[in-house]
């Protein structure tokens, strides 16, 4: 098999696997979440394995006070956050009252500086880009929620996930050794190389990044809490959980943050200069102490390509896509860089000849 036709294998195994997502993603969503927790807890299971245990019984111990500690949380915390939506809806009417009030107020001034056209011509442009945005973030919401939880219930979820968690972590050795014997054989070690940087990135990231939207959770439910804000502990679990998006989930939070506290504290600037200094000091903390040590500098996924890629994936696939993105956009970045690499090394780099001349040539004399 030439060259080409190796590509065009490959090219074809990657469309495939593209349409099974699309045509499977409804139902995928146990499957992904049960090879994201073992992916997560296999290097516990090989330390405890070391320790002496066996791989059946490290599984079910890891398993068991996952799971447990998951619905520890749900009951501890759920009804707390009951409370706070409830609180925080009846903090909307006011908020958007006092954001109407607020754009009038600018409308009203515009109105007196600049002409009739110009305003109406603003008002046209800001009116088709809002309706733009709304109709793209609403299709994006819609197709993450029908796709993957619509039509997979929460039974599906609490029997199927910890199944495919429990057999895939027990036999999580052997399945990769089974894959790697399926690869070409004058390929195999340069793939090695390169599913262990990937291995890197994304374990480095995940596991990293957990930790900083825990860290972050915390900080922010109490800070906001202490300062008086009524769904302090729902807006602090919400800005943790949407640290994970670089730029976008800090920047949601702190509005949705600021804009419930002027709809509480009205025009108690003090308690508003607060909640907007709780979510200063977390992002310091964030940006200077949580990511450099808990993530550090060896992930190598730019912010904005794991935006663009979690935006992809929820277009593409639903809650499905969103979960997978990470992973992907650990992949192709890995690629993308070894790409570039050969490409540096190549002739179509440096011209016709440059390989044979530096075989020829020998190592460089120091």
């Amino acid at each position: 098999m030439s060259r080409e036709q190796r590509i065009l294998a490959w090219l074809a195994v990657l469309v495939a696997a593209g349409l099974l997502i699309e045509i499977l993603s409804d139902v995928l969503l146990p499957f992904v979440l049960g090879i994201g927790i073992a992916y997560l807890f296999d290097p516990i299971a090989d330390r405890l394995q070391r320790l002496g245990l066996s791989r059946t019984l490290a599984t079910t111990f890891i398993l068991c006070s996952f799971f447990i500690a998951v619905v520890l949380v749900i009951i501890l915390i759920v009804p707390v956050l009951q409370r706070q939506i409830s609180a925080a809806l009846g903090l909307v009417p006011e908020a958007i009252q006092r954001v109407e009030y607020m754009l009038k107020s600018i409308l009203w001034q515009m109105q007196t500086e600049l002409s009739p056209d110009a305003v109406k011509e603003i008002k046209s442009t800001a009116g088709d880009f809002a309706s733009t945005t709304i109709k793209w973030f609403s299709g994006i919401v819609g197709k993450v929620l029908t796709g993957g939880l619509a039509f997979l219930n929460l039974l599906s979820l609490i029997l199927i996930t910890p199944l495919v968690a429990f057999y895939l972590l027990r036999d999580w050795d052997d399945v990769i050794a089974k894959i790697d014997s399926w690869l070409p054989r004058d390929a195999a070690p340069t793939i090695r190389v390169q599913v262990r940087k990937i291995d890197d990135t994304l374990a480095g990231f995940l596991r990293g990044q957990g930790l900083v939207c825990a860290s972050l959770a915390v900080f922010y439910g109490l800070g906001l809490t202490l300062v008086g804000l009524k769904a302090g502990l729902l807006i602090g679990v919400a800005a943790g959980a949407l640290a994970v998006i670089p730029y976008i989930g800090a920047t949601v939070s702190l509005i949705i943050g600021i804009g419930l506290a002027i709809a509480q504290f009205q025009q108690d600037w003090v308690h508003i200069a607060l909640v907007a200094a709780v979510f200063f000091v977390g992002q310091t903390l964030e940006s200077y102490v949580f990511t450099p040590r808990l993530v550090g500098g060896r992930v190598g996924l730019s912010p904005i390509w794991i935006i663009f890629a979690m935006l992809a994936g929820g277009a593409l696939f639903g809650f499905t896509g969103v979960l997978l993105a990470l992973p992907v956009a650990a992949v192709v970045g890995v690629l993308v860089r070894f790409g570039i690499e050969q490409y540096l090394e190549s002739d179509l780099y440096h011209g016709h000849g440059h390989n044979e001349r530096k075989r020829l040539d020998g190592p460089d004399q120091t």
